[in-house]
């Protein structure tokens, strides 16, 4: 059973959600918050698999409500909902911990899989959204020489020559099948190898090893877009 922990502050978008979940199998609503500080509270109480998290909200926001339930260490993974696929609060909130995000307006079946997906560990940014999203903050990332930094980085110089390229084509948006078809390997090795990446990096999944790949330089926006 996965349990859910709904942030909102609408009531009537709250109620959507639960009535959505409460009819899908396997699915539990644990609770639900308002605004951020409520949702810190909430997760360390009811220590849900995944918080549906609203980012604009008054008072704490769902950024810093985020950074605070992330750095706590407990197993409740983030879902941002978000208005814009590429506003600056997904993008801040992917940078606070969050596992992904989704579009407010996403069909019923994209939510409850990118639920079960984030319990699972899994990212739910599609490898396109993820080079938009981080193409559109190109001017946040280090410029510069490609892979400046990263021969100054203990994470980067802990990967073998095979992990570094499975982390390059994880920054470029490639799913495990495309890096298995790239590299000629099948796609349980390629499984392998990015399990062992996140694990060295330090990252929670794949998105953060796209943030972790372009904060480095490692890969750079597409200019093509």
């Amino acid at each position: 059973m996965t349990t859910v922990l709904i942030v909102d502050d609408q009531p009537l978008q709250c109620l959507g959600f639960r009535m959505l979940l409460e009819s899908a199998p396997g699915m539990e609503v644990a609770g639900e918050a308002a605004h951020g500080a409520e949702a810190v509270r909430q997760a360390a109480l009811l220590r849900p698999d995944v918080v549906l998290m609203d980012v604009r909200m008054p008072g704490m926001d769902g950024i810093e409500a985020t950074r605070r339930i992330v750095a706590t260490g407990g197993r409740s993974r983030i879902l941002v909902l978000t208005t814009f696929d590429v506003d600056e609060y997904a993008h801040a909130a992917l940078r606070a911990g969050a596992s992904g995000f989704l579009l407010k307006d996403a069909r019923p079946e994209e939510l409850l899989a990118g639920i079960r997906a984030v319990a699972k560990g899994d990212a739910v940014i599609a490898p396109a959204l993820t080079r938009r999203l981080l193409d559109t903050y190109a001017g946040h990332l280090p410029a510069g020489p490609h892979h400046r930094g990263a021969d100054r980085d203990a994470r980067w110089q802990a990967l073998t020559d095979r992990e570094r390229e499975i982390l390059l084509a994880i920054g470029e948006g490639y799913t495990n099948g495309e890096i298995a078809e790239r590299l000629v390997l099948s796609e349980s090795t390629v499984k392998t190898h990015v399990g062992r990446v996140l694990a060295k990096i330090g990252a929670r999944d794949r998105v953060q090893a796209v943030i972790f790949a372009y904060d480095l330089g490692l890969t750079r926006p597409n200019p093509s877009g």
